[in-house]
């Protein structure tokens, strides 16, 4: 029997795995991951950004993760000889009626301690990104770029040092809540017997928590894809490093941005759309029974007639190349469309609660068996080691 069984081989499930195993050698660990490789899916395909904490409502768990959990990551890149840039990158107001949130913003990060942080005028914007249009902006030398799926795969390894195990191709059915107890059942028929379940699977990490518990949770994962294009090579020289606008504040998603790449090339976006299955990672991916559970959950539609504008929006950016461009020339007026190539596309396991709310931060919902992560967005892999610590201290106060 496993002291411990973690559900999930993204960057979230393995820092969570390694915290535990470094705490407390002692304790039997297995992590299943229903794929061949770890970082198979969010953690593999989000832009590599390490984020700084700018965003975030002070105080929230996506604040004080992502601060105390950047220091980590960069302490454990350094030990572990991981390669990372701490570029920085300038967040843009376009428009006048921007200015009054970028000071917001700006006065947020002081509040996170982000003393460095600096307003720049129009002519410093210049001089950093030559080819962005913007009235003011914020210069974050805090942000970095990284290459996550490497991340994930030393914290794999780190993990089997302290004799945590891995298996891969294992994915979880149904899981048979005992006394004493708890039995996984996997795909393949094997059934592991474990004290504790830890669920870290992201995109199904709602399907795993009613599999945890007999009432139902009051959760929905809502799968939104992000699709981005590549910047041609011979018009890299358009974007240094990072650029971000203003976030919109009435909509959950940040916006196209500008984002340089660890292992060379720039992409620009991504837009957000509602995709037809949780692993839809491409225009026409479709799963009936997904599509139908999402349209069934009365969240989801109070979200879809809420945002059914924005919404309409970001579809018409997904099928026409000329609206996206059109966007991302509001920060950089020079792109063309011939400038673009398509690139990747991720997909963000966003939760929604029943009355139709987007669950901002991070959402850890705790029964007898189980210690469930059912909510871990952007910047969860940033903050990856102290979500894992977050976890593990609740572990180790049970076990």
């Amino acid at each position: 029997m496993y002291d411990i069984t973690i559900i999930g081989g993204g960057i979230v499930g393995l820092a969570t795995a390694l915290r535990i195993k470094e705490q407390k050698p002692a304790l039997k660990l297995l992590l299943l991951e229903k794929e061949n490789e770890v970082a198979k899916h969010q953690t593999g395909h989000n832009s590599g950004v390490i984020h700084s904490g700018l965003y975030y409502k002070p105080g929230s768990l996506k604040a004080t993760n992502c601060i105390r959990g950047y220091q980590m990551l960069i302490d454990f890149c350094n030990r572990e000889g991981v390669h990372y840039d701490l570029c920085g990158k300038i967040v843009v107001a376009t428009s006048e009626e921007q200015k009054p949130l970028l000071r917001s913003l700006f006065e947020r990060g002081i509040q996170h301690g982000l003393v460095k942080n600096r307003m720049i005028s129009q002519a410093e914007i210049r001089e950093i990104e030559p080819h962005v249009k913007g009235l003011e902006g914020i210069w974050v030398p805090y942000t970095g770029i990284i290459d996550y799926k490497a991340v994930s795969e030393k914290y794999a390894e780190c993990l089997q040092k302290l004799d945590g195990e891995i298996r891969f191709g294992e994915k979880v059915i149904d899981i048979k809540n005992r006394n004493t107890h708890s039995e996984v059942v996997s795909a393949s028929g094997k059934i592991f017997e474990t004290k504790l379940i830890v669920n870290c699977a992201g995109l199904y990490s709602d399907k795993v928590a009613q599999l945890t518990q007999p009432d139902d949770i009051k959760v929905r994962i809502i799968p939104f894809r992000g699709e981005y294009y590549k910047i041609k090579p011979e018009k890299h020289y358009l974007v240094k490093n990072l650029i971000y606008p203003v976030p919109d504040p009435n909509f959950p998603f940040l916006g196209v941005h500008f984002t340089r790449m660890i292992e060379g090339g720039v992409e620009a976006g991504p837009n957000a759309v509602f995709a037809f299955r949780r692993e839809g990672y491409d225009k026409l991916d479709f799963n009936f029974p997904e599509l139908m559970e999402s349209l069934a959950w009365p969240g989801f539609r109070k979200v879809a007639l809420k945002y059914w504008k924005t919404g309409m929006g970001e579809y018409y950016r997904s099928f026409s190349k000329a609206a996206f461009t059109k966007a991302l020339q509001g920060l950089i007026p020079e792109i063309q469309s011939d400038d673009l190539i398509p690139g990747g596309a991720g997909v963000r396991a966003q939760a929604c609660d029943y009355d139709g709310g987007l669950l901002d931060d991070f959402s850890i919902i705790e029964n007898k068996n189980a210690i469930n992560v059912c909510n871990a967005p952007s910047p969860a892999a940033t903050s990856s080691l102290s979500i894992g610590q977050t976890v593990s201290e609740r572990v180790l106060a049970r076990i």
